[in-house]
């Protein structure tokens, strides 16, 4: 068998090819070329990705800006329906704020007209004090939805209640007469509790209610703040 002749023509356009090869690698502008084409489209690659990712954080910002803006308005106003307290009287009645609670960041006058004198000691005044302008007994009623913790008599403060609220609140109600609930009761904001009385601490004071508020940690704090309606007198 006559053995088979190369292809002279294949071999030929190899080398054809690799001298052109050659002959391109040996000028001075290809490799700079080849750089500047690679870094322009490594450039483009990264500019792309950069801009996509600034959209998406973008983005980001901007549902969480919504968020932000929407949803603290409803917490905020939620917050403040649960610590908003009604009066704890019928507002139908004529009864007014007699005397104030002690706050130390109040004015020299403020502070001196909200003092208690009993047994020849002066007490600073835990809560607000209210009576009617005739001087008669008026119902007294719960400023928020709560049980009963407390209902009993005390020798000085004269009858009181306490009813804690869901909100961690405690309501202090004392200087009562004629109770209607006892402890462990459930009541609803605006039922009657008993009518205002008397009691031996603040003897001058005649008929009244004097009403607290107490936080979680059981410290009376003021309870104007708690109210929605502007108290005057």
């Amino acid at each position: 068998m006559k053995p088979e002749e190369p292809n002279n023509n294949v071999s030929f356009e190899k080398a054809k090819r690799r001298l052109k090869w050659k002959k391109l690698f040996a000028k001075k502008w290809f490799f700079p070329a080849v750089y500047l084409s690679a870094a322009a489209v490594i450039l483009s690659i990264a500019w792309w990705y950069q801009s996509n990712q600034l959209q998406q954080v973008s983005k980001t910002k901007q549902e969480g800006m919504n968020q932000e803006t929407a949803l603290p308005v409803d917490q905020v106003l939620e917050e403040e329906s649960e610590q908003t307290l009604g009066l704890p009287f019928p507002v139908n009645l004529e009864v007014a704020k007699k005397m104030n609670y002690y706050d130390e960041a109040g004015s020299q006058e403020t502070k001196e007209t909200s003092l208690v004198n009993y047994a020849n000691t002066y007490f600073p005044h835990s809560g607000i004090d209210f009576a009617r302008k005739d001087g008669k007994t008026f119902e007294v009623v719960a400023a928020m939805d709560g049980k009963v913790m407390r209902a009993q008599e005390n020798p000085i403060l004269g009858y009181e209640i306490e009813i804690q609220h869901e909100n961690g609140l405690t309501t202090v109600y004392q200087s009562l007469e004629n109770v209607k609930v006892t402890k462990g009761s459930t009541v609803k904001k605006g039922d009657v509790l008993a009518n205002a009385g008397q009691n031996n601490f603040e003897k001058e004071a005649g008929k009244h209610l004097h009403f607290e508020v107490r936080n979680k940690d059981g410290e009376t704090v003021n309870p104007s703040q708690f109210f929605a309606e502007d108290l005057n007198g």
